[in-house]
């Protein structure tokens, strides 16, 4: 019973105050129109411009999407609310669901808009294409919910939003959401060990026949998740431990 209620009270949170929501929502779709018609004749990556720049704003906003519960995670701390939820039954492994639920809650519209924005402006994809892209999208995002959550435990409230913004915007502008820095030599090297890089890459991947990432986003993916995993644990339990 604990674990329903608890997941369920994440997502209403979120959805109570529906401008936080319809930010996150907003930018990534404004600028993908503003930017997308006066590019529509490109092909980088060998795709359409529509499409290239359809799964950037989609990795750029469900990266702002993933990251949000570390907002709500520092308000509860700072209003006493984090330290009155220790002294019930609630379980750490509960806690941690609770929060990726909440972050691909808001993720997931994110891209669906975005989906449909692509469309509009010419986007046309199969239905297994479109269902390969969004499930490398999910899968990339969660290294990005570990951060969040990570920051939330370790920040202050007032923190919090420059951390998450500066974050976010760094990993999308060196993961070419906006458009690629490097085509070769060391920095390609070095921005491939970034997930932003693989979740821009995921409409490549999938549009292009293949599917998938290479082995080599797969790997830089799980060294992530396993990097991070752990921190977010510890700055948990550090948290959880104070009186």
């Amino acid at each position: 019973m604990m674990n329903t209620t608890q997941l369920r009270y994440e997502v209403l949170r979120i959805y109570r105050f529906p401008l936080n929501v319809g930010l996150t929502v907003a930018l990534p779709l404004v600028v993908y129109y503003a930017v997308t018609p006066s590019n529509r004749h490109a092909h980088p990556e060998g795709i359409t411009f529509a499409l290239y720049f359809m799964t950037g704003m989609a990795a750029y906003g469900a990266m702002f999407a993933a990251v949000t519960p570390g907002a709500r995670i520092a308000r509860d701390r700072a209003s006493g609310w984090a330290r009155h939820a220790r002294t019930t039954p609630l379980r750490a492994s509960t806690y941690f669901a609770s929060k990726v639920v909440a972050s691909y809650a808001v993720a997931i519209p994110t891209l669906g808009l975005l989906y449909l924005a692509g469309a509009s402006l010419g986007v046309r994809l199969g239905a297994t294409t479109w269902l390969e892209m969004t499930g490398l999208l999910l899968i990339g995002l969660a290294p990005f919910v570990v951060i969040g959550i990570t920051l939330g435990h370790l920040g202050t409230a007032d923190a919090m939003v420059p951390a998450m913004a500066g974050s976010v915007i760094l990993f999308a502008l060196l993961g070419g959401a906006f458009g690629r820095l490097f085509t070769g030599g060391v920095g390609l090297t070095i921005v491939k060990l970034l997930p932003s890089y693989w979740l821009v890459q995921a409409g490549a991947s999938a549009s292009t026949g293949g599917g998938d990432w290479p082995a080599e986003g797969w790997i830089v993916l799980a060294v992530w998740i396993v990097a991070l995993v752990p921190l977010a644990v510890l700055a948990y339990q550090r948290d959880t431990s104070r009186v």
